[in-house]
């Protein structure tokens, strides 16, 4: 088929942990990945496909290559990915780095643009059920949470002033409002915000926490992927960049 011929070496690699049995977090951890980019590769790959479950598309594939799925317990769950041809330990430790770094820089553009690719893409999405808080991570995702509740209702300002120094630095009130509100409001009121997953990401200077929430608007028929990267400024967890798909 000419779609699975258009598929790329990752979106395949995605595909075939799906048919073994792992969801969106588990193959995240696997691929030392985002939740964001793993769902990002399955959509495309649907896409490609003509298909709307996953799960059909990793079965294509399969089935095209002449292989038989395999079980979770035929490789330890969470083992080391091994580094890529010519990538060093110290290049691989430092990736998480340069993408939140890459994060923050083009926050505004990320968030406009992921969000216009909902509508692109439009595709059920194939989402591991919400988790509770864990109890630790209770104020992570309360400071995410207030954060999103503050662009909920459009105060762009206050989101803003709200908003780690990182985020600060490298947008404008002006620039912030501009993209927010060419991509929020046409997606209406708020109508449910569930917690996936919750992430420590090891990046200089102090590391990040990574939340992501399935969130439902009133003018949107799919869910949207929305991953919020924290970091602390004085023990206090602000928002430093946002991405949504």
């Amino acid at each position: 088929m000419d779609g699975l011929e258009e598929l790329t070496d990752k979106e395949k690699e995605t595909l075939r942990l799906i048919v073994r049995g792992h969801d969106a977090k588990s193959m995240a951890n696997e691929l030392s990945l985002s939740v964001h980019t793993i769902n990002e590769r399955l959509r495309i790959a649907r896409r490609k496909l003509g298909v709307t479950s996953s799960r059909e598309a990793g079965r294509m594939l399969l089935e095209s290559e002449g292989t038989a799925p395999q079980n979770l317990a035929d490789k330890e769950f969470g083992a080391a990915r091994p580094a890529e041809s010519g990538e060093t330990g110290q290049n691989a430790a430092s990736k998480p780095a340069r993408r939140i770094l890459a994060g923050v820089l083009v926050m505004m553009t990320l968030f406009a643009a992921g969000l216009i690719l909902t509508s692109h893409f439009a595709q059920p999405l194939q989402q591991t059920a919400p988790i509770e808080t864990p109890a630790s991570d209770a104020a992570v995702v309360a400071a995410a949470r207030d954060w999103l509740a503050l662009t909920d209702v459009g105060d762009w300002q206050a989101s803003f002033d709200a908003a780690g120094k990182a985020f600060r630095d490298v947008n404008t009130v002006t620039g912030w409002t501009s993209a927010a509100e060419q991509v929020r409001a046409p997606l209406g009121a708020l109508v449910s915000r569930d917690l996936l997953t919750i992430r420590y990401l090891n990046a200089p200077p102090y590391g990040y926490q990574e939340v992501a929430f399935a969130t439902r608007y009133a003018n949107s028929k799919d869910e949207i992927i929305e991953t919020i990267t924290l970091q602390q400024e004085e023990g206090v967890w602000k928002v430093v960049g946002i991405m949504a798909d």
